[in-house]
């Protein structure tokens, strides 16, 4: 049975605009989604993420990798800020940097794509999936592993491509669905509905 007075504290990091961040954050606003945000990490200072957080009254942490000697110590101290806040798990929203062995260690970490994974893995997912002349490309939330986008898939939803479209317009579609998908995903996974598979 659901407890909604003891909702899943999760941490979200962010590097950019933070729209999939403002969806968990409006989703979080019901006390039966079952979630609960305890913090928002970025990779960089006076993003719009942060402030989407701040104004909705989230902690805020900054990590930023040239403040740190490499990036296996930034990695440590990204695993720190993390588990300070003990989350339950913590969600990627566009975060662009790639996690080390110390952030991914013992968590359940949650990420989107905005491709159809195996297909289309990297930076430029959108890009890739025009120039190879898909029909229907979509989005992926899966388990992160410290491969780039290898982790175990856990749902995915398809958009199809138009003939005129452009990166731009087709990424736009992508991103009203794996919003969607997101908060679908961590709300399942906050309330206990949703299992973490294997591979």
């Amino acid at each position: 049975m659901l407890d909604v007075n003891s909702p899943a504290g999760i941490v979200v990091l962010v590097s950019g605009s933070g729209t999939l961040l403002q969806a968990l954050i409006d989703a979080s606003l019901d006390p039966a989604y079952g979630v609960r945000i305890l913090a928002v990490g970025a990779d960089r200072d006076d993003i719009e993420g942060l402030q989407r957080a701040q104004r909705a009254d989230i902690e805020t942490f900054v990590c930023r990798v040239r403040d740190f000697p490499d990036r296996g110590a930034w990695d440590v101290a990204l695993a720190a800020e993390i588990a300070s806040r003990t989350p339950e798990f913590v969600v990627t929203a566009g975060f662009m940097k790639i996690l080390g062995p110390a952030a991914l260690a013992d968590r359940t970490i949650i990420n989107t794509h905005p491709a159809l994974l195996p297909s289309f893995p990297g930076a430029h997912a959108v890009r890739d999936a025009l120039a190879y002349g898909v029909k229907v490309t979509g989005t992926t939330a899966h388990l992160v592993d410290a491969g780039v986008d290898t982790g175990p898939i856990l749902a995915q939803r398809v958009v199809e491509v138009c003939d005129d479209d452009t990166e731009e317009t087709l990424h736009e579609r992508i991103k009203v669905q794996e919003r969607e998908l997101l908060v679908e995903l961590v709300g399942a996974l906050g309330r206990g509905e949703l299992g973490l598979p294997g591979r």
